[in-house]
């Protein structure tokens, strides 16, 4: 029997990836702050101080430091008493990171119309469920400024998106909120301002709006789903139909500039 000889080339086009300092750091602090071991208001020992307990190298923790901040989880406060404080995450970063993506990745306005048909129905039936006296107010006041607007596609399509954005908020379902604020401002700025510069288009928009927001006010969270549903699936045909199917995120906000819009 022949003795056990090492493998030639084992570990060839294998490399061993040791992760950056201020990476294992980031994890451990983002762990602790995620789990409720460090409570949102308190604040992080100074660099000097994580330098020394760490051991660290200065650099190493800024970077790890600078890595929690841009998710949201800790602010810098500057000035005496200021430092790291941790903080609650809110919609916003998602909302950035998801906006990032769509112009980075140069999503396609048919991919975004399909994640809006999927989201916005849900999001209308639970407004249903979820509205308050402030959120009814809102969608009504809402609906009168598209009315007074009917005459300009450009002003009308901005009330647009904020109608949008406030049935979402009316489901008070944060998710959703944080997807569609990214997704609507996507479209919208992708949006020709011709296909929807018709009376008659914005007339039906009107009404679809009026017919989602009375099942809001009624409470029917089913008539609410297929409301808006008829609806983005029409909004969706009217965009596709003037050949904006491969419009993308980055060539939205071309157009967004285009149209002084923003």
């Amino acid at each position: 029997m022949q003795p056990a000889t090492p493998s030639d080339g084992l570990l060839k086009n294998q490399p061993i990836v040791v992760p950056k300092a201020s990476d294992v750091l980031a994890e451990r602090l983002r762990q602790m702050i995620l789990s409720g071991q460090i409570q949102p208001g308190h604040q992080l020992p100074a660099e000097r101080e994580l330098v020394k307990e760490t051991s660290l190298s200065r650099a190493s923790v800024r970077e790890a430091l600078r890595i929690l901040e841009l998710e949201g989880l800790i602010e810098t406060r500057r000035g005496r008493g200021g430092g790291s404080v941790v903080r609650r995450p809110t919609g916003d970063e998602v909302s950035r990171s998801l906006a990032v993506f769509i112009r980075g990745a140069r999503v396609h306005m048919r991919a975004l119309l399909q994640a809006r048909e999927a989201i916005e129905p849900a999001a209308a039936a639970l407004a249903a469920e979820n509205r308050t006296d402030k959120d009814i107010e809102r969608l009504r006041s809402s609906n009168d400024r598209l009315r007074s607007l009917a005459a300009d596609a450009g002003a009308f399509l901005d009330e647009n998106l904020h109608w949008h954005l406030a049935v979402v908020e009316a489901s008070h379902n944060e998710l959703f909120q944080a997807f569609m604020v990214a997704l609507s401002r996507a479209i919208h700025d992708a949006t020709d301002i011709e296909p929807f510069d018709k009376p008659d288009i914005r007339e039906a928009t009107i009404a679809a709006h009026e017919r989602v927001v009375e099942s809001i006010v009624r409470g029917d969270a089913e008539a609410a789903r297929k409301a808006m549903a008829r609806h983005v699936e029409a909004a969706s045909r009217i965009t596709l139909e003037a050949g904006l199917a491969e419009v993308d995120g980055a060539q939205g906000e071309r157009r967004m500039h285009a149209h002084g819009s923003g």
